[in-house]
C-alpha cells in the first residue's frame, strides 16, 4: 500500500516487512527486514510485524506456524487466523499521516475462552548492524523508547543520527499489559576481532501476560500481566497508529493529537519535596481520581491525592521512598501512569556505598589477591570503584577518610601496579587477555593515580602525592601514545578516545602545576593528536564504533573529548548521537541510555550509562544545548537506581551499600525472563553457556557490581556539585537538579540539590555562582546576587 506518507509492504504472511516515510530523503525500512535477517543469519522471520504468539488453555501457539488469509485492497490489508478456538484479525490501514493498526481477537464460541498471553511484535527497525560503515548504523536504525500504560502506551522509535524523521507507536485502544524485548545477537569478542558485537531488538506488545507460569517479576507491583478473558460471541480489540515525529516537544505533541494525556514530571526527588506534575488532559475528559503508590516494609501504600491537583499541576507531598507510580484515572474509563524515584540523601547513598566498599570489597592482608577490591575482574573498568572512593573524600572528608584512601593506596600500589604491568613498570603492559592487553584499561588506572595524588601527605602512607602524579603521567602516557606500543592492537587503542576525557584537563593542569614538563608536552601531544585526529574524520563518526559496531562507549566519550578539547562544531555532530540515545518516557528507568549488550535487552548500565550521561553534560556546557542538559540528568538518574537500596520492584534486593551493574527495563525480558525488571551482574548469564563460559569461568559469582564506581565518580564532578539554570522554549526559567521558586517579577530562589553543593551554573548567559550554600538568589536582570538565603 501506499499515502502520500508512507509506502507498506507486506510479506506473503501479511507481516510488514517494509515501512517507509515517504518524506524521509533517505528512504529508511522503520520495520525489521527479514533479508538483512537471512544476511547475518539469524532465524526470526516469527518476529516480523505483526506476528504473534498465543498461550490458550497453558498450550502456546505461534502465528509463524499457521497460514493466514490475507486480504489486499487498495485501502486496507487485513490478515486473519483461525487459531485455538478463535478468530484472530489484524488491519493495516494508511490514512493521512497514519499507519493505523487494528487487533481483533474474536471468540465464536459459546464459552468463555482466556487468553493466558498474547504478544503481538511491534519489530522496528532497532537494529546494530554488522557494517563497519556506521553511517548506516546511523541512519537505517532507531533507538525505541517504551512508555506503558494500560490505555495509552506509546514507543518512541528515535533515528540513531537525530536527524529524523523519526517514527512513533502510539496505542488508540484497548489495554497494554507491558512492552518485551527479544535479542538477537553475536559476539566474537575472542576471536580477537573487532568490532567483534552486533545484533537487534524485536519488541513485543505484551496484550494479555506477558509471562509464562512462574516466570514473572517477584516483585514489580507497578506493571500488570493480567489473563484477558473474552466471553462467548465477543471480542477484544486493540488499536494503534504509527506516526511520523520530529523531537521529544513533538513526541508529546503527536501523543496529545492522537488523544493521550501530556505528563511532565521530575524524574528524582527526595523525601520531604513536594511534587510538581503538570498534566495536560484530552479534551472531553476529567480525572476521576489520581492514585500515589510506593512500597514500604513489603506493603502497598495507596493515596488518591486529586484533592493536591489544581491548574493542571499535581503538587502533592511525597511520601515513603523508592519507586513512586502515579496512576491517572479518567472519567471516560480509561488510566494513565507516570513513574519516578524519590530517594533519601543522595550524599548518604554515595558515602553509604563507599563505606560498604572498605568494609565489604576490600581484600586487605587476609584473601588473595591481596590489596584487591572485589570482585576481581581484568577489566580497568572494575578499578572505578577505588576513583569513586577518592573523589567522595576529596568533596568531603571525614573521619574515615585516611583509613579509606590508605586502602585504595595499598591496592594501588600493591595490587594494580603489580597486576597490569610486568615488574610494575609501566611502560611494560601484562597480557591479561591470552596474548593481548587492552590499552583502554590503562585511564582507569591514570585516574586512581591522579586522585591519590590530590591528598595531602599527611593522609597518603606508602608514597607522597608528587609521585602519585608522576605515575599518572606515566600510565597515561602509556594510553595515549602509540609510540610506546609494540603490538598493532595496542597501537590502534592508543588512538582511541576513552573516559578520560573526565579527567584530561585537571591532569594537564596539575603536571603542568607541579613542574612535570616532559610528561605535560608528551601527554598534550598525545590528547592533541588523539582530539585532532578524531575531529578531522568526524564527518565519518569513525569514534562511534568500539569493540562493538556502533556504541555508546564510542561516540559518548568523542562527544566530551571533542567538547573538553574546544572542536564546537565537530562536538555538535557526535552530540546528534548522544540526543538520540538518551530516552524519554513515562518512566524514569525508560530513560537510560540506548543500550542491550550486557542484558540482552533495553536496559539501564550503570558504567556507560553514567558515562554517556557526564559526556553529554560535558558538552552540554560547552555547546549550550538544552537538549543536552535534561538528557543527562534523565540518564544519571537512571545511573543512581542502580546503587538505591529502597527500590522495591526488583526481584534482586540490595541492602545499603551494595550496588548492581545492569538493570533489564524491559518486561518480559524474553531471553531471560527471570531478569525482566531485575538489577544485577552479568555473571548470571554464565549459565547460559556460549561466550559466557569464557567470560565468567567460575560461573554466577552473584557479585552484581564488578565494573561501577567511574560513572558515580563522573556524576561527582557535575550533578554531584552543580544546578544549572535554563530557559525553555516559551522563555520561562527553570533548573536542573534542584528546586526553582518566583520571590519577585525579576529574582528566584533556585535551591541546589547536588549532594555537595559548589555552584550554580546559568550556561546560556555564561553566569555563575561558586558556593557551598544549598540556596542562592538569581535576578533575571542583575545576575546573581549572593549566597544568601532571601527571606
Amino acid at each position: 500500500m501506499e499515502s502520500a506518507q508512507f509506502q507498506l509492504d507486506v510479506n506473503q504472511r501479511g507481516a510488514i516487512v517494509n515501512l517507509q516515510n515517504k518524506q524521509d530523503d533517505h528512504h529508511m525500512n522503520w520495520v525489521v527486514d527479514p533479508a538483512y535477517l537471512k544476511q547475518v543469519g539469524y532465524q526470526d522471520e516469527d518476529k516480523l510485524f505483526g506476528e504473534f504468539t498465543l498461550t490458550v488453555g497453558d498450550k502456546t501457539y505461534r502465528s509463524v506456524d499457521f497460514e493466514p488469509n490475507v486480504l489486499t485492497t487498495d485501502d486496507d490489508i487485513t490478515v486473519s487466523y483461525m487459531i485455538a478456538g478463535l478468530v484472530i484479525v489484524e488491519t493495516y490501514r494508511l490514512v493521512g499521516k497514519q499507519v493505523q493498526w487494528d487487533i481483533v481477537v474474536q471468540n465464536p464460541t459459546d464459552d468463555f475462552i482466556t487468553l493466558e498471553n498474547f504478544g503481538v511484535w511491534a519489530s522496528l527497525a532497532y537494529v546494530m548492524f554488522r557494517d563497519k560503515n556506521v553511517h548506516r548504523n546511523m541512519s537505517d536504525s532507531a533507538a525505541v523508547f517504551p512508555s506503558i500504560s494500560a490505555n495509552f502506551t506509546k514507543l518512541a522509535g528515535v533515528r540513531r543520527d537525530n536527524q529524523g524523521p523519526n517514527l512513533g507507536l502510539f496505542q488508540t485502544a484497548g489495554v497494554t499489559q507491558s512492552v518485551g524485548t527479544y535479542n538477537e545477537w553475536t559476539n566474537r569478542f575472542f576471536e580477537n576481532v573487532s568490532p567483534s558485537l552486533d545484533g537487534l531488538l524485536f519488541h513485543q506488545l505484551e496484550l494479555a501476560g506477558g509471562y509464562q507460569h512462574g516466570e514473572e517479576p517477584a516483585n514489580d507491583w507497578i506493571y500488570p500481566h493480567n489473563y484477558v478473558v473474552i466471553t462467548g460471541g465477543a471480542a477484544q480489540c486493540w488499536s494503534f497508529v504509527l506516526e511520523p515525529f520530529t523531537t521529544q516537544a513533538d513526541f508529546k505533541a503527536v501523543a496529545a493529537a492522537n488523544g493521550h494525556p501530556e505528563i511532565n514530571y521530575d524524574p528524582l526527588l527526595t523525601v520531604g519535596q513536594t511534587t510538581n506534575i503538570h498534566i495536560a488532559l484530552p479534551a472531553g475528559v476529567k480525572p476521576e481520581r489520581m492514585v500515589m503508590t510506593y512500597k514500604t516494609d513489603g506493603e502497598l501504600h495507596k493515596e488518591d491525592v486529586i484533592g493536591d491537583y489544581e491548574g493542571d499541576i499535581l503538587k502533592t507531598p511525597v511520601k515513603g521512598v523508592g519507586e513512586h507510580c502515579l496512576r491517572i484515572y479518567l472519567t471516560d474509563g480509561r488510566s494513565d501512569l507516570i513513574v519516578f524515584n524519590v530517594m533519601a540523601a543522595v550524599r548518604d547513598l554515595i558515602e553509604t556505598r563507599v563505606d560498604w566498599l572498605t568494609k565489604n570489597a576490600y581484600n586487605g592482608k587476609t584473601t588473595q589477591p591481596y590489596d584487591a577490591f572485589t570482585p576481581i575482574s581484568n577489566q580497568g573498568e572494575s578499578l572505578g570503584k577505588l576513583s569513586l572512593i577518592l573523589q567522595t573524600n576529596l568533596l568531603h572528608q571525614t573521619a574515615k577518610t585516611a583509613d579509606q584512601v590508605r586502602e585504595v593506596e595499598a591496592s594501588a600500589v600493591n595490587y594494580v601496579k603489580p597486576k597490569w604491568f610486568t615488574d610494575g613498570d609501566f611502560f611494560k603492559p601484562v597480557n591479561l587477555y591470552g596474548d593481548f592487553y587492552r590499552d583502554m584499561d590503562f585511564e582507569y588506572i591514570g585516574h586512581v593515580y591522579y586522585l591519590l595524588a590530590q591528598f595531602d601527605e599527611d593522609v597518603l602512607q606508602l608514597n607522597s602525592p608528587a609521585t602519585y602524579l608522576k605515575w599518572a603521567a606515566q600510565v597515561f602516557n602509556m594510553r595515549v601514545n602509540a609510540d610506546l606500543h609494540t603490538s598493532e592492537r595496542g597501537k590502534e587503542e592508543a588512538h582511541t578516545l576513552g573516559v578520560y576525557f573526565l579527567y584530561i584537563n585537571d591532569l594537564l593542569a596539575a603536571l603542568k602545576q607541579h613542574g612535570l614538563t616532559k610528561e605535560y608536552d608528551q601527554i598534550k601531544g598525545c590528547w592533541e593528536e588523539a582530539t585532532q585526529r578524531v575531529a578531522a574524520h568526524s564527518g565519518e563518526y569513525q569514534a562511534a564504533i568500539t569493540e562493538h559496531f556502533y556504541d555508546n562507549a564510542g561516540f559518548g566519550p568523542a562527544t566530551g573529548a571533542l567538547a573538553n578539547a574546544g572542536y564546537v562544531k565537530e562536538a555538535r555532530l557526535y552530540a546528534e548521537l548522544l540526543k538520540a540515545n538518551i530516552g524519554y518516557s513515562n518512566d524514569f528507568r525508560s530513560q537510560a541510555p540506548d543500550r542491550w549488550w550486557e542484558a540482552q535487552s533495553y536496559m539501564i548500565h550503570s558504567l556507560w550509562g553514567g558515562i554517556t550521561a557526564a559526556s553529554a553534560l560535558d558538552a552540554y556546557e560547552v555547546l549550550d544545548d538544552t537538549a543536552l542538559l535534561l538528557a543527562s540528568y534523565r540518564a544519571f538518574v537512571g545511573v543512581l537506581y542502580m546503587y538505591d537500596s529502597n527500590a522495591t520492584t526488583p526481584t534482586n534486593q540490595l541492602k545499603p551499600g551494595e550496588a548492581a551493574s545492569t538493570y533489564s527495563i524491559a518486561g518480559p525480558n524474553l531471553n531471560r525472563p527471570d531478569l525482566s525488571r531485575n538489577r544485577f551482574g552479568q555473571s548470571t548469564f554464565a549459565k547460559d553457556g556460549g561466550i559466557y563460559t569464557r567470560l565468567f569461568p567460575d560461573g554466577d559469582t552473584g557479585q552484581a557490581d564488578w565494573d561501577m564506581g567511574e560513572e558515580l565518580a563522573a556524576y561527582l564532578t557535575g550533578f554531584g556539585q552543580n544546578a544549572y539554570l535554563y530557559e525553555k522554549a516559551d522563555g520561562e526559567l527553570a533548573v536542573v537538579n534542584g528546586r526553582l521558586e518566583q520571590l519577585s517579577a525579576t529574582q528566584y530562589r533556585v535551591t541546589n540539590n547536588a549532594p555537595y553543593p559548589h555552584a550554580v551554573k546559568f550556561i546560556h548567559r555564561q553566569q555563575a555562582v561558586t558556593t557551598t550554600a544549598t540556596q542562592v538568589i538569581y535576578d533575571t536582570e542583575k545576575g546573581f546576587l549572593d549566597a544568601t538565603v532571601a527571606e
